[in-house]
């Protein structure tokens, strides 16, 4: 028993010596910062200039023995982790104002101490117009101007002094973003912006979902390639000062007629709708009722995002009311297609019928058939009327065509690197207005080498081959499962979905070519410009359609 209570005591106290050396370990010293030290250096002093150059701004260095962050607290509202102790702060209240800063320097655990400084510094810069516009003097809403082209975009930031002041890579088309759940709630968006005696403030109302740049989807818990809605609490009123513009804009020639000259920057991570990692706009242009502004990309410095705003919340037309069906195929009769309402384009085209594709069409049955409730389209590796690929195009060329309305295709994509399967629309006025002024309708095209990429295009006059009106979604599954592909025609507009996933939207006005008969195409072409290199081991594949469908 005694061995046994030495054996016991041992133990216990091993243990307790392990206990603290854990505790040790992970905590180490738990004493407060101490010898926490703040410099303040107004930019621009001199004898002459004792509060600074008129920037209004100060650089603070803060120092403390075992701090391993710091953290400023300024009265005009705003805050700034340094972890360093560096930070440059602008101070923009206009004239000569003394301001108490705060630092609070943080050690191990969180344990902090904290300092005050009292800073005299003077601020040339200010903006009362921009303040008057944003605010009408007390409160005003602002809107995303969703009904015009561009009013979310992206452009370079470089020295390119002709493109770097406008969207010239993205733009988006008139309520672009409103087709999609993953994308519709950028336009609940309300933006508030308000006097507080000399304080502008800046309060966004999201709904409770925001608008993510797939960059930043971690932020909101997200992830993913495409841009999201997700949910995300952006309540609580910022401060927002303004600063002069420092931006590559500001370089440029003609920078006066390009930009206000003026940047908004706000307090605590506000932002202004759509979430890019940043809280500084540059003011482009600003009116009574409209506002135009420009802000770099967080995580990347070579893009520049724009936003437009308005006063007065856009409402989208109702859809047209395309619920008539007035021609239609559902593929039902096994054997050739309906030579009532299909033809064909035989043969290779002249230069691989403009873009280079290797294929050779026919109106075989081992290219072309009915079968089991769907059209098969099949492309395969054979020599073929001088090719080395055979495949099939089918039209309503004469047969049937039409002016505006809504087009549904159910279909399953062909797999293979080197397949290019297309639904598509041409001018029926091709013959007397060559292409591309006939213009032309891509609802989908989709590119084995960029598997499930599906890719909206329109064609007109200076817009031809590889400079279409673009746009692309990546949506699972394509060749594996069927897939509705739509497109919505008006007067108005040209805009195609998958799914009801809206993939690309173009304004539509007197001046395209998009205001007469348009017939259907469908086909499958093998390499070419757009299609790209083949698989060696490619034999075949098909496009299958369940139906086709058009709605007046």
């Amino acid at each position: 028993m005694k061995k046994y209570n030495k054996y016991f005591v041992l133990l216990f106290a091993l243990l307790l010596v392990i206990s603290c050396q854990k505790d040790d370990y992970a905590f180490g010293d738990l004493s407060a910062p101490t010898n926490l030290q703040v410099k303040a250096e107004i930019v621009g002093k001199t004898a002459a200039a004792p509060n600074g150059d008129g920037s209004g701004m100060v650089k603070l260095t803060a120092t403390a023995d075992n701090a391993i962050s710091y953290k400023y607290v300024f009265t005009d509202g705003t805050t700034e982790n340094a972890p360093n102790g560096i930070f440059t702060k602008r101070f923009t209240k206009t004239g000569l104002n003394k301001y108490t800063v705060t630092v609070i320097a943080s050690g191990k655990g969180g344990i902090a101490t904290n300092t005050t400084i009292d800073v005299e510094v003077v601020s040339n810069f200010s903006d009362d117009e921009a303040v008057q516009f944003l605010t009408a003097g007390t409160s005003k809403k602002w809107y995303w101007s969703a009904s015009e082209p561009g009013h979310l975009g992206v452009g370079q930031n470089d020295g390119d002094a002709t493109k770097n002041y406008f969207a010239n890579y993205y733009m988006a088309g008139p309520f672009e973003k409103a087709g999609s759940p993953s994308s519709s709630c950028l336009y609940e968006n309300v933006l508030t912006f308000s006097l507080e005696s000399d304080q502008l403030k800046f309060q966004l109302d999201n709904g409770g979902s925001t608008f993510f740049n797939a960059a930043f989807a971690s932020v909101a818990g997200g992830s993913g390639p495409d841009d999201s809605c997700l949910s995300y609490n952006a309540s609580g009123k910022k401060s927002v000062s303004l600063s002069p513009s420092e931006s590559v804009v500001m370089s440029n020639p003609n920078h006066a007629t390009q930009t206000r000259g003026t940047t908004m920057n706000f307090s605590d991570g506000g932002f202004m709708g759509y979430y890019i990692g940043q809280s500084s706009y540059e003011i482009l242009s600003i009116t009574a009722n409209r506002m135009v502004v420009r802000a770099v990309m967080g995580g990347n410095p070579a893009l520049a995002w724009y936003h437009i705003f308005t006063t007065t919340k856009p409402t989208q037309a109702p859809p047209a009311d395309f619920t008539k069906l007035v021609w239609s195929d559902e593929f039902n009769t096994d054997g050739a297609p309906d030579a009532t309402k299909w033809n064909y384009d035989l043969g290779k085209g002249d230069n691989g019928w403009g873009n280079n594709e290797k294929q050779n069409y026919t109106n075989s049955a081992t290219n072309v058939i009915v079968q089991g409730g769907s059209l098969k389209i099949t492309a395969k590796k054979e020599a073929s009327g001088g090719a080395d690929y055979s495949s099939a195009r089918l039209k309503t060329d004469a047969k049937f065509a039409f002016t505006y309305g809504k087009v549904e295709i159910k279909a399953k994509l062909p797999i293979g690197a080197g397949t290019w399967p297309a639904i598509w629309m041409l001018g029926q006025n091709y013959a007397t207005k060559p292409w591309p002024a006939c213009g032309e309708i891509d609802i989908m095209e989709h590119v084995g080498n960029n598997q499930n990429v599906i890719l909206s295009t329109l064609h007109y006059p200076g817009h031809s081959g590889g400079g279409g009106n673009t746009g692309s979604k990546t949506i699972p599954n394509v060749s594996t499962e069927f897939h509705v592909y739509k497109a919505v025609w008006t007067a108005a507009s040209v805009t195609t979905f998958v799914d009801d996933v809206q993939i690309h939207s173009v304004p539509n006005d007197g001046s395209l070519p998009f205001n007469s008969d348009f017939f259907l195409i469908l086909n499958v072409a093998m390499g070419g410009n757009l299609g790209g290199n083949i698989d060696a081991a490619f034999t075949q594949s098909s496009m299958e359609i369940d139906y086709v469908r058009v709605y007046q």
